[in-house]
């Protein structure tokens, strides 16, 4: 399991490498990369910074990858999630898992993801050409966390 928080950008293909490595019995490996758009709810984004709670959120982090590793039979997850600010274009966010078959990783890689985008210590400010604001969840990612506390 790995959890990183930083300012600078990560290579996919370098990270799944080293996700897997050394581990014959993956069969799977699904991964999610998040992006800052150029459009939300109509505005134009300039750029977008995110702020996170130094330690809290690391912990939160690795506590929802615990949690996945008991919901679902999967070997290793990884998070990387990005903080300072962010241009159109750039990556956001990594979130990968690996394990013996697709489901059980596809699964794992989802919960973890809608639990990044609801709960998790981080706050998102976008620049618009009429000023900043703070973004929130948007309600349509509150109900797919919600559809996992069924489970």
């Amino acid at each position: 399991m790995t959890v990183r928080i930083q300012t600078a950008d990560f290579d996919l293909s370098t990270e799944i490498a080293a996700l897997r490595s050394g581990d014959l019995e993956v069969g799977a490996i699904v991964s999610f990369v998040g992006t800052v758009r150029d459009m939300n709810e109509g505005s134009q984004v300039n750029s977008m910074e995110l702020e996170h709670y130094a330690g809290m959120t690391e912990k939160a982090l690795a506590d929802i990858i615990v949690e996945a590793k008991s919901r679902w039979s999967i070997h290793e997850a990884l998070v990387i999630h990005r903080i300072g600010k962010m241009l159109p274009g750039e990556q956001i966010v990594l979130v990968a898992v690996t394990g013996q078959h697709r489901g059980e990783a596809f699964a794992a890689c989802e919960f973890i993801m809608d639990y990044l985008k609801t709960a998790a210590p981080f706050w998102k400010k976008e620049a618009t050409p009429t000023g900043e604001h703070w973004v929130d969840a948007r309600s349509t990612d509150d109900e797919a966390m919600e559809r996992w506390r069924k489970i």
